[in-house]
């Protein structure tokens, strides 16, 4: 097995304080060529985000809607006594 430096230096992650500089230039750039939010408090994302949205927004139900389920479902199990 060869070891190369520079495929090494490739994979290593970046330094914390350069992940950081990056970090802070990328957020400058987007909010400089984000648009105008239509309203107070709009997010102003671009459309390409609308579909990761709202499937996330569709876990985040679903996941709320299975736990209040197993939540009930073990209130009938239990006679409706809360052990807290």
């Amino acid at each position: 097995m060869e070891t190369d430096d520079a495929s090494n230096a490739r994979t290593a992650p970046l330094p914390e304080r350069v992940r950081d500089h990056l970090a802070q230039q990328l957020r400058a750039t987007y909010n400089a060529q984000a648009g105008k939010p239509d309203y107070l408090g709009d997010p102003a994302l671009p459309s390409a985000f609308d579909p990761q949205l709202r499937r996330l927004e569709r876990r985040l139900k679903a996941q709320e809607a299975g736990a209040d389920a197993v939540e009930a479902a073990l209130r009938d199990l239990t006679g409706g006594n809360d052990a807290r």
